[in-house]
Parts: structure tokens; C-alpha cells; sequence
């Protein structure tokens, strides 16, 4: 093991890369891009990558004393999982809204707590939560249409996830370079 990354960016790594994968399962599942590939397709993935291990992984950044991947990394295990072992279970449209509908909420607060994480954390929980809104509202309303938007959020959040993990472990970029101040330029713009 390379000595120079530390337990909480292999965490880190792991639990984006865990991510990535299942929100570009679960997304690509719900836009039907892929002939006879649809979301449903996705819960072997969500339940044991995104469920289990996405939870360990939680539970491994709490050890390390990193609180707000413990926190993303265990609650949407969590959603993972339990979107993968009720997947065959028969529920209401409106029930599985309110669930796509609490857990946008959740991905809201993850969105707000990463202010001072990377571009790409940011932006994975931002779609993350565009996407299962998008769905909720779908799953409310029976609209296809939207659940295909909402896929393709979900899609592209996996996306940041999966570049994210794959950055941190090639030692790329993943921030955008900023505006260099120039002369009377303050660092706040």
C-alpha cells in the first residue's frame, strides 16, 4: 500500500468509487438507453456495492474521524440497501415517492454539508439530489418521461463519483483551476 495516502482517502476513494458504480447502474437502469436494461437491473448491485459495502465503508471513515463521509457513505448505504431488499416488494406509487422523496432530502443535507469539500463531492450529492427528486416526482405523478430525466441526473452524479475515485487514485486534478487575482483583485473576487 502506497504510504502516502492515508486510511481516510482510501475511504474515501472506496466509498466513491462504490457510488459511481451503483448511481451509473441505477441511472442507466431508468433511462433505458441500454436495450433491455432497466433500474431493476441494478439491485444486485445496490444491495451488496451499494448497500454493504458503501455502508463499511461508512463505518470506516467514522473510525478514522472523518463525520461527513461516515455520514454520506452509512445513509446512503443504507438507501442502497433497502431500495435493493424491497426491490420485488409491493408498494404504492405514492410509497415509493415518499422514500425516493426522504432520501433526496438526505442527499440535500449531504449537498449542503459538503460546502467546503471538492467540486466533485459537491456535485455528485447535487445531482444525486436532483435525480431522486426528479424521481420521486415521477413515481408521485406515473411520469416515464421524468423518471428518464432523473435517471440520466443519477447517470451523471455516478459519473463525478467514479472520476472522483478514479482521480484520487491516479493522483489527477479533480479541482477546477480558480480566476487568478490579479492587481487590485481581492482572494473574494
Amino acid at each position: 500500500m502506497d504510504n502516502e495516502v492515508s486510511a481516510g482517502s482510501t475511504t474515501s476513494t472506496l466509498g466513491q468509487l462504490a457510488l459511481g458504480l451503483t448511481l451509473l447502474a441505477f441511472g442507466l437502469g431508468h433511462t433505458e438507453v441500454i436495450d433491455g436494461v432497466t433500474a431493476a437491473d441494478a439491485v444486485s448491485l445496490a444491495t451488496y456495492v451499494g448497500g454493504i459495502a458503501l455502508f463499511v465503508a461508512g463505518l470506516f471513515a467514522f473510525r478514522d474521524r472523518d463525520a461527513g463521509n461516515g455520514t454520506a457513505y452509512a445513509s446512503l448505504g443504507a438507501l442502497w440497501f433497502t431500495w435493493g431488499v424491497t426491490a420485488d416488494a409491493q408498494v404504492s406509487a405514492n410509497a415509493a415517492g415518499l422514500f425516493l422523496l426522504l432520501f433526496a432530502l438526505v442527499a440535500l443535507s449531504l449537498t449542503l454539508g459538503a460546502a467546503g469539500s471538492g467540486t466533485l463531492v459537491r456535485g455528485t450529492y447535487g445531482l444525486l439530489f436532483v435525480a431522486l427528486l426528479l424521481l420521486a416526482v415521477a413515481a408521485f405523478g406515473d411520469g416515464d418521461g421524468l423518471a428518464k430525466v432523473g435517471g440520466w441526473f443519477a447517470a451523471v452524479s455516478g459519473l463525478l463519483a467514479w472520476y472522483g475515485a478514479t482521480a484520487a487514485l491516479a493522483k489527477w486534478r479533480t479541482e477546477l483551476p480558480g480566476r487568478p487575482a490579479g492587481r487590485g483583485v481581492t482572494a473574494a473576487g
